[in-house]
Parts: C-alpha cells; structure tokens; sequence
C-alpha cells in the first residue's frame, strides 16, 4: 500500500525564479548556461510571429553535429592523446548513451576535464577507486579530473555516428498568453501574471494542451492563467539533439537582438531541458531521476533587455545554483 501511495503522489520539483538585465555587470546569465552541460531540447517561442527572421533562422540549422560511438571504453576518454586532441583545445562534452541513471551505470564528461562516473556497488569495489555513496539508490559517485570533422577520424576504429539536431517548427495560430511585467516576478492580481503560472503555462504549450478547460475535455482541465492576451499567431520552434552550452549563448544573445527594432511582442522565451539520466545538472551537483528526472531553465526575455530566468531540477537534487 506504501508503494502504491508514492506511485500515485505528484512528483515535487523545486523551481528556482529570478529577474534581471542582461545588461546588468552582475547578470548571471551567462555562467548558468555555460555550466549546464547535458542538453537535449532547446525551445523558443514568439509571440506575433510567423516567419523566424534570416539571422535566428541560420542559427538554428548552424546547431552543428554531435556523435554517437557505439562500445566506446571508458579508457580512450583518459588517454593523453583524446586530452591533447580534444579536452585541452575547448569544450568537449559526453555522456553515456541509453542508460538509466538509476539502475545502470553512467559516466559523463565535463567540458572542464572531469570525468564523472555514477557506478552500481559492485562495479564500484571491482574497480577500486575511492569515491562517495550517492544520494539516490546507495549508488557511488566519482569525480576525476583529466587535465592532463577531428571526431569521426579520431574514432575511426569504432563505429561512430554523426547525427544532426532535430528542428520542429510550428505556427500556433490565436494563442491565449498570459500578461507579463518584467518587473514583477509574482505578478500583480488583475494586471500581470506570475512567473510560476508562466512557467505552468509553458508547458501546456509544448505538451500542444488545450488551454480553455472546456467541459467535455477529459485529458486537460488546464486553462491560461488570467489576465490574458490573444495573439494572432506565435511561432515555435524545438531543437532536440545533443546542444552544447556556446550554442544557447549564441541562441540567447540573437534573441536578445530581437528587440533591437521594434516588435508587437513584449517578451519571447528560451527553454532547455536536461538529459533526464545525466549524472548532474548544474556544474557538478549530482542529479537523479526518482520520478521524473527533470533539470531545465528558462529565459523569459523583455523588450527592454529584464529577463526572467527559471530554474527547475527534481525535490532531491541540490537547489539549482
């Protein structure tokens, strides 16, 4: 019956909620993209738009190529030779590849040089390296640093794939959207929302909900927080691959430049999400599944340059930084 309680309980987060300037010297947008490592699903939305403008559009389909290597060992990640080439010459990011981060065992690269590997109990005392238990499943955890087109021929012995970040774009046509104040972050009763019903609202949208709480709908009863503003048309566009974190800033920044001629809508949004089964979320803050397994962010961006930035991991990882 235990068992059958939790199953049936909602999984907890923690939401983490800010607001700022990107023009501010102590704006901290930059350094929490840049130290969340494991991306795999950028999205954007804007509000009374329906052509992406040239620059945005070269962006998105100049993403680049990641790589799959099948039966990889775990050595060729410490050899001097993969440091030289690729550690030491920038950011070099890697995770293990369909692995369930609580039940198997993980390891992921860092673009700082350190090697992280989440390890079951008795590939942990088989190996004989000194790390401490984990939080999640009595689980050890690892960390080792090695500080001491190039892809596919430096892994030429194994069979390696290059693959192509996936693009969805679609038009969504009279969407209702929540009235927004940069400045006010809990939002005012009757004049704004806040950034939490923001955020709830955000994803209605990407899960393509109903947003109406019509009365014979029997799969959502979500409805758009009030007040509320319909727009013609909005467009939104989804990136899922393997997205390293210089390609967000390079997203951000355009998005930012967005607003540098004027435009009917107020704000747009940036949202990404984490690999579910990636041993950390923000720099080395361990991260585990339990039920859902979620480490995200999202940049609400005015058009004065406030930003809003939401921050959400699972209830028993570390608060996001």
């Amino acid at each position: 019956m235990a068992t059958l309680r939790r199953l049936r309980e909602t999984p907890r987060h923690l939401l983490v909620c800010e607001k700022s300037n990107f023009g501010h010297d102590k704006s901290r947008h930059r350094h929490l993209v840049e130290t969340h490592y494991h991306n795999y699903r950028v999205s954007f939305l804007i509000p009374e738009c329906g052509i992406l403008s040239k620059e945005l559009k070269n962006l998105v389909m100049e993403i680049g190529p990641y790589y799959f290597v099948k039966n990889l060992p775990l050595h060729e990640l410490i050899s001097q030779e993969f440091i030289n080439t690729f550690v030491k010459k920038g950011s070099c990011c890697a995770l293990t590849y369909n692995t369930n981060i609580d039940e198997d065992n993980t390891v992921a690269l860092l673009p700082n040089g350190k090697l992280i590997l989440s390890l079951d109990k008795d590939t942990y005392e088989e190996s004989g390296l000194q790390g401490h238990p984990s939080r999640y499943s009595g689980r050890k955890i690892m960390k080792f640093s090695i500080e001491e087109s190039a892809m596919m021929s430096y892994f030429a012995n194994y069979q390696i794939q290059e693959h192509q970040p996936k693009v969805s774009v679609s038009t969504l046509r009279d969407l209702q959207c929540p009235v927004l104040r940069g400045g006010e972050l809990g939002g005012t009763p009757e004049v704004s929302c806040s950034a939490l019903e923001l955020f709830d609202w955000l994803g209605a949208v990407f899960a393509n909900a109903t947003l109406n709480n019509e009365p014979n709908n029997f799969i959502s009863t979500y409805c758009c927080p009030q007040p509320s503003t319909v727009v013609a048309k909005a467009y939104l566009c989804t990136i899922t691959g393997f997205i390293l974190p210089e390609k967000i800033l390079l997203l951000l920044e355009q998005l930012c430049h967005y607003f540098d001629e004027p435009k009917l809508a107020p704000w747009v949004t940036l949202s990404v999400q984490g690999f579910a089964d990636s041993p950390v979320s923000w720099r080395e803050n361990e991260h585990g599944f339990r039920k859902g397994g979620e480490h995200l962010y999202n940049f609400v961006i005015f058009n004065n340059q406030d930003y809003w930035l939401q921050m959400a991991v699972g209830a028993n990882d570390d608060c996001p930084p």
